[in-house]
């Protein structure tokens, strides 16, 4: 009874009131069809201009309302400003509006006519903000720390590592103070640390390097901070700690999961190495081992193959030669990069392709492999088999069975090289000339290193032909175009050579053996300018080349700009200290300009390096004397004696010097075993017969007689040899006479290594001996006794001290004292 009573209600309450009154009202501005038969606004929106505003509002009527200027989106404003405003919606939402009024919305579209509100402005003076601030500023620091070690500025890197440090720690502090220190960033701690230390390892700073990172290593509030032991053991292994090295690496070892495959491999690799340094290779070719079976790469093959030679393992090591000959490259064929048939567009493709990064990768890991093969075969092959060509020839035979076939001709071409460093010139060429019937590129490298081979032999005609078939193969070889180059150059055709040459560096620009030769031949033509040239850009790709700084300098002292040449010579000296010959071309030019300290400097090294310089001793010895240290030119006449015994003149000097230092016994000696092994030498007794006279001997009448019968018999050689020539006969006669060589005037022409002798070295001839040092004795007048110094004049010595009384019996010997010249 109930629920029909309350149906019947509800039933009265409808019959009463309309639930859905008041729908069908809405605002009069709404209206559009009023809006259409207005003439006012159907006028002005087919007219262009716009009605002109009112001064109170500027706004103009249209119709029932007011015109709102175009908004932002370009359509015309509908809000009014007086009056309920637009709705956002078709119907009126029923809640309350900011303005207390019912029914006025917000529009976005309608123009505040009054001035905007200020926005607020943020307060920097917060602890938050200023935390915030810190905090940016440290990761700024740290990328301009990662930015200049990138560039080089390893300095600077470490000073912007250093800072951003000192701020990540005023950062922690601060928010300690506000007691935030939950909202403390470790991800910035650990970068902050993390980037000290590798500013520290690159700039050698070693100690403070591994203190940070034990700093990060010890905090057990940084994840997988356990991995960074491998940075600190290379750091140790940069020392040369390699046990301490290993510890840390197998400590990271064992803190890498499984699935980070590749890191652990990485790291098995430094461990291996790391073996090698200390000769454990048993423990290197566990790991080496290890990764060869898990993930193997041609690096640690070869590695593996260096363990087992140097324990001289022949099994292992061919065992592992295969191995590395069946690595996987992982590099595709090209085949799949065919889309159809086209040949066209096939081309395409590849002419696209062909430099992209990707293919830039396979070309260096195709390159990495071969070389670690070439280098693999070329250390096993002489120790796995009994003999070398045993060795290549296995080694070949396993290439040929594998993807590396190109290789099989390369080491064919490394085994005749290897002839060659044996000194077995004959297996060489054999090997090389095996190659002529094979293809173009394979018969062009055997050619021109034939025409090299035959060039070294001094054989032009080979060389010649061999350069030739090097050429005919392919035209634009560089080396072929050297070898045909130096072929003409040791003919003495130069300016032809000099068209090879130029024809090479047009070819490959970095050809150095093309450019210096070109630099040679322009040398010989005396293209000075020319050839300095060439020089110079050839120091700039070979900055320490002894032979490129050689050619500088003596070019230069062609030129006649000493101070030039000496720069460069002494930029050699620096390279090479040890070179004699350009130690005595330095001390020349130093006497050419007089300093005679420096020049006698750098002969003396040069002596020193190498004492059997017979040009060097002669300077010496001339220097000493002219210094008037008579008693030191003894040791480097002696020398030359040594080393030229049948040469007469450097005994002479031996004696002369002896004389000159007042030790006239030890001068007659020698004198005396001078005319023993050269009995017939004149000068040896005529020396003899004045000494024997001063000193009052008895012998000094013998050795006249000597002397008069050794130059009878010269002059009777003489007058044979002047008849025979005559006669047709001049060639007996003449190998009868003595050797020039062997009198005491003549003197050997040793040309220095620049072809120049000193303008200012004093020649060490025999001229008139002063007869004022042996006063008094012209008991032999009727000899000719006279004699010359092979030293020269003695030079007159500063009277500073007491003269002696034979020199005042000479000066006052013939005048009678007068009273003016006594004391008073």
């Amino acid at each position: 009874m109930q629920m029909m009573e309350h149906v019947h209600l509800a039933g009265e309450d409808e019959a009463d009131d309309d639930i859905y009154e008041g729908f069908n009202e809405y605002d009069a501005t709404l209206d559009t069809e009023a809006l259409q038969n207005d003439p006012d606004f159907q006028r002005i929106i087919k007219t262009s201009h716009r009605p002109p505003t009112s001064a109170a509002h500027g706004l103009g009527k249209l119709g029932r309302g007011p015109i709102v200027p175009p908004s932002s989106l370009g359509r015309l404003g509908t809000g009014a400003v007086d009056g309920p405003g637009r709705p956002m919606t078709a119907m009126n939402s029923a809640g309350f509006t900011a303005s207390g009024k019912r029914g006025a919305a917000f529009d976005p579209m309608k123009k505040n006519t009054g001035p905007a509100p200020p926005l607020e402005q943020k307060n920097e003076d917060t602890p938050e903000e200023r935390i915030k601030q810190l905090e940016k500023k440290v990761n700024e620091l740290i990328e301009e720390s990662c930015f200049a070690s990138s560039r080089g500025e390893l300095q600077l890197a470490l000073e912007k590592a250093k800072e951003a440090g000192r701020k990540e720690r005023m950062l922690v502090r601060q928010r300690e103070q506000i007691s935030a220190t939950d909202q403390i960033n470790l991800d910035l701690t650990y970068s902050v640390l993390f980037n000290l230390a590798n500013q520290y390892a690159v700039n050698e700073m070693f100690t403070e390097a591994l203190n940070t990172y034990n700093v990060i290593v010890k905090n057990k509030m940084f994840s997988n901070a356990g991995r960074l032991k491998v940075n600190m053991g290379n750091i140790y292994f940069k020392q040369r700690n390699y046990s301490k090295a290993i510890k840390l690496y197998r400590m990271a070892l064992d803190q890498i999961p499984n699935t980070h495959k590749n890191m652990r491999t990485k790291l098995m690799q430094n461990i291996g190495i790391t073996f090698v340094k200390l000769d454990q290779y048993n423990d290197a070719i566990t790991s080496f081992e290890h990764i060869m079976g898990e993930e193997p790469d041609f690096q640690t093959g070869f590695n593996l193959i260096l363990c087992y030679y140097a324990l001289g393992d022949r099994e292992k090591m061919k065992r592992t030669f295969i191995k590395l000959l069946s690595i996987d490259l992982k590099v595709d064929d090209e085949d799949k990069y065919v889309l159809s048939n086209d040949d066209k567009q096939y081309n395409l493709i590849q002419e696209v392709i062909k430099n992209d990064a990707l293919r830039k990768i396979e070309r260096e890991k195709r390159a990495e492999a071969e070389r670690c093969i070439m280098m693999a075969a070329k250390i096993i092959a002489p120790a796995i088999e009994e003999s070398f060509s045993d060795g290549y020839d296995w080694c070949n035979d396993q290439v040929k069975l594998s993807q590396y076939l190109d290789l099989a001709h390369s080491l064919e071409i490394d085994k005749a090289i290897g002839y060659l460093r044996q000194k077995d010139f004959q297996q060489a060429v054999e090997t090389l000339k095996s190659f002529e019937k094979k293809d173009t590129k394979v018969a062009a490298t055997a050619a021109t290193n034939l025409s090299f081979l035959y060039i070294l032999e001094s054989e032009q005609d080979n060389a010649d032909k061999y350069a030739e078939v090097a050429l005919a193969a392919d035209r634009y070889n560089p080396s072929a175009l050297v070898n045909k180059g130096n072929v003409l150059f040791n003919k003495g055709d130069y300016e032809k050579a000099r068209e090879f040459y130029r024809e090479a560096l047009q070819n490959d620009s970095s050809c150095v053996e093309a450019r210096y030769n070109l630099g040679l031949s322009n040398k010989n033509l005396k293209r000075y300018e020319d050839a300095l040239d060439s020089f110079y850009k050839l120091h700039a790709i070979l900055r320490n080349s002894p032979q490129v700084i050689y050619q500088l300098a003596d070019i230069y002292d062609k030129l006649g700009d000493t101070s030039q040449s000496v720069e460069w010579f002494l930029q050699l000296v620096g390279i090479v200290p040890s070179d004699a010959m350009i130690l005595q071309r330095l001390g020349e030019m130093y006497d050419a300009e007089g300093d005679k300290s420096q020049a006698f400097q750098f002969h003396y090294d040069s002596y020193r390096y190498n004492p059997s310089n017979i040009s060097v001793i002669e300077w010496l010895g001339a220097y000493y004397i002219d210094s008037q240290f008579c008693e030191k030119a003894i040791q480097f006449f002696e020398r030359a004696a040594i080393i030229q015994p049948n040469q007469v003149k450097w005994q002479l000097m031996v004696a002369s010097c002896h004389r000159r230092s007042g030790n006239y016994q030890q001068a007659l000696d020698t004198y005396k075993h001078i005319h023993k092994k050269f009995p017939e030498n004149t000068e040896c007794l005529k020396f003899l017969v004045r000494l024997c006279t001063d000193l009052g001997l008895k012998e000094a009448q013998e050795y006249a007689t000597k002397l008069k019968k050794a130059e009878k018999l010269i002059k009777m050689r003489e007058e044979r040899a002047s008849s025979g020539t005559t006669r047709g006969s001049s060639g007996r006669r003449r190998s009868e006479r003595p050797e020039r060589d062997t009198s005491a005037g003549s003197i050997a022409d040793s040309p220095a290594v620049g072809k120049r002798n000193s303008a200012t070295r004093r020649p060490i001839t025999l001229s008139d001996d002063s007869t004022d040092q042996y006063p008094g004795n012209s008991s032999q007048q009727q000899l000719d006794a006279s004699y010359v110094d092979p030293l020269g004049p003695a030079v007159e010595r500063p009277k500073t001290a007491a003269p002696s009384r034979r020199e005042k019996d000479d000066e006052f010997g013939d005048e009678e004292l007068g009273d003016d010249l006594l004391p008073e």
